[in-house]
Parts: structure tokens; sequence; C-alpha cells
């Protein structure tokens, strides 16, 4: 397996369409990193040109510490796994694993051995015989790993593998990939649009908008410090609150009419700027004593089984809370929450106040 380093890499198409602007990333060598971001962000081109299914204007993208800006893709020892499987219909299960070995001249010997392992390992073994139409949208993925891993390359990407997959076998794919991915220790770049996939599969989540990185870090780091508005926004479900709020001492913050606390150490801020108050759904909590509160304004109420949902108002701000337990009386109540669970962003850049 090896790391892959991303220098400054970016892809102009024709017409000026700048869709990725300089991306610096560094993977290293047996990661899950997932590139997350929304469509047309860039993240499948990214993926793309790792792949050398497209050509890169500017940038080098090593694999193994080679440059591959000029190799072609077969002679980049990367497989891919694709969001439409791209299975040859006319070949058996064993056939289409074996089809790439036997273009790189690999022994039948060997080839027997390395898809009878891959079988075992994706639990197809006994699908071997048969043709991709006569296997479900699930076996169908599988058969597609099973003919990247035979393939023992340096590292694997995927692009949206699961996005043709209904709900229940999404969530039943994305943990075999990863119980996968421990097994075999092999350098993994996964792309999605889906946070949820990117929260629970990945060690390091790129997030991308508009053709450029917005953040970096581990799911739990990326999730409960945003470097961003649009990362706040984008990961996490419901989406993190966010209301216009003015500071009006060291530590505390006027919104939508109430006061509410937050950690003037992690967040240095002079008295009197207009800032943007996050708070996820989950962190607001009924009010108590002390840290200033809220009035939140209730709409509707979704009931998840131990959690419920509240839809309403702050001030003139929609906000979103979680609480469990049984439900506040009336359609007014107050919240509060922890002052580090409060963030404060910049309206104009949208750029997270949290000190470096």
């Amino acid at each position: 397996m090896a790391s892959v380093t991303l220098q400054d890499v970016r892809k102009v198409y024709a017409g000026g369409v700048e869709a990725v602007q300089g991306v610096t990333l560094d993977i290293p060598d047996g990661s899950f990193t997932v590139l997350l971001g929304p469509s047309g962000c860039g993240k499948s081109t990214l993926l793309r040109m790792i792949a050398g299914l497209e050509t890169i204007t500017a940038g080098t993208v090593s694999i193994g510490g080679r440059i591959v800006n000029e190799v072609e893709p077969a002679d980049r020892d990367i497989a891919m796994v694709f969001q439409n499987y791209a299975l040859y219909p006319h070949m058996s299960v064993y056939d289409n694993m074996a089809y790439g070995l036997r273009n790189h001249g690999v022994p039948k010997a060997e080839i027997e051995s390395r898809v009878a392992q891959a079988a075992k390992l994706l639990a197809i073994g006994d699908f071997l015989d048969r043709k991709p139409r006569a296997l479900s949208g699930g076996q169908r993925q599988r058969v597609a790993m099973g003919r990247a891993i035979v393939r023992e390359p340096q590292a694997f990407l995927f692009d949206e593998p699961l996005s043709n997959l209904d709900a229940k076998l999404r969530v039943q794919m994305r943990i075999e990939i990863r119980r996968l991915h421990n097994r075999l220790k092999a350098t993994s770049i996964f792309v999605t649009h889906d946070q949820i996939e990117a929260m629970t599969m990945a060690d390091k989540i790129v997030v991308m908008n508009g053709g450029r990185v917005e953040q970096t870090g581990a799911p739990n780091q990326v999730y409960r410090f945003p470097a961003t508005r649009f990362v706040a926004t984008f990961i996490g479900s419901p989406a993190m609150n966010l209301i216009p709020g003015r500071v009006v001492e060291s530590g505390l913050v006027d919104v939508g009419g109430g006061r509410i606390a937050f950690d003037a150490a992690t967040l240095p801020t002079e008295v009197g700027r207009e800032v943007e108050v996050g708070i996820r759904p989950e962190d607001l909590r009924l009010a108590g004593n002390g840290g200033g509160a809220l009035t939140f304004t209730k709409d509707f109420a979704e009931e998840l089984g131990a959690t419920r949902l509240f839809h309403g108002m702050v001030g003139d701000a929609a906000v979103v809370v979680a609480l469990a337990g049984p439900a506040p009386a009336g359609d007014t109540f107050g919240l509060s929450a922890a002052p580090e669970a409060v963030h404060l962003f910049d309206p104009a850049s949208g750029n997270s106040l949290r000190k470096a």
C-alpha cells in the first residue's frame, strides 16, 4: 500500500470553469479518507484525477512517492469501484473478477487463489458461476469490490459506490466496507455526498465546496469544531442552527432577544461585534439557572422514538432542538447551551472565530 499526495492540484475546463481549485492533501498509507461535499463541488473530479481518468491542469499527484501526472491509469497501481458497478454483463462473477488479472498476465493458479480469497472475504463464493443480472444490487457491489481487491493495488478509490442501494442496504454495505478496510489495511479514498457515510466510515474527512477544501480532520473534530459556516451546516443531521447575534460582553452574546454564554477563551471576540451564533440541535437543552437563555417558540415536533425534534423560532431565526424525555409543556420555553457548545462565525466570510 502507499500514501497519496496532492500538491496544488487544479482542473480547469473549457471556458475557464475551474472545477478543482488548488487542492493540497496528504493521504497517509493505510488510511480511509472520505472526500465529502455536495454535487458539483469537485470531489469526483479530484478522485478521477488521482485515478488518471481526468487530466490535471496544474499541480502534482503522487502515489507511493511517485508523481503520476503522465502515467496511464492502468499503470498507476490503483483499483476503482464505481457507482454503477461497471460489471461485464456477459461474464460470470468469476470472470469479472479475474478479467484484469488475465490482462496483466497473472498465472492461472494465482488468479484462482486471489479470486477464491476475495470471494470468501466478501461472502460471494456461492455466486461465482452467476451472471451479474442474477445478483441483487448489494451482491453486484460486492463483486465490484472483489474485482478491485484481487488486483492488490496500492490504493482503492471508491466513487459513490453506495448511491444505487436502498437505505437499509447502504447501512449494511458501509459497515462491510469499513470491516474490509480494517482487514486489508489498504489506503482507501471514498467519495460521497452523504455526511452520515463520511462520519461513520472515515479516518479523515475532507470537506469540499466549490472546488476548494473547506476543512480536513477526523470525523469528530470536523463535527465538533467546524472551521466554516458551510462545514457547520453541511455536517450534522439536523444541521447546526445559525442565529444572528451581537456580542454584548466578553463571553456573552445577545441572540433573538435572549442572551447565551460562550467560551471567551477559545472565541475571543470584541464587544459589539455582529456574529452568527451556531448551536447544534442536540446541544440545546431546557434552560436552567445561569448562562443566559433563549426564548423558543415551537411550531411542531417530530417524534423519533428516543428523541424529539422541535421545530420553531428564536427571534426571527428558524431553530431545531433535539430533546430526550418528556416534552416540555406549552409552545414557548427557554433554551440554553453549555458555553463550549456555542460557536461563533463571521457573517461576512463565514469563517469560525475560534482561536486556532
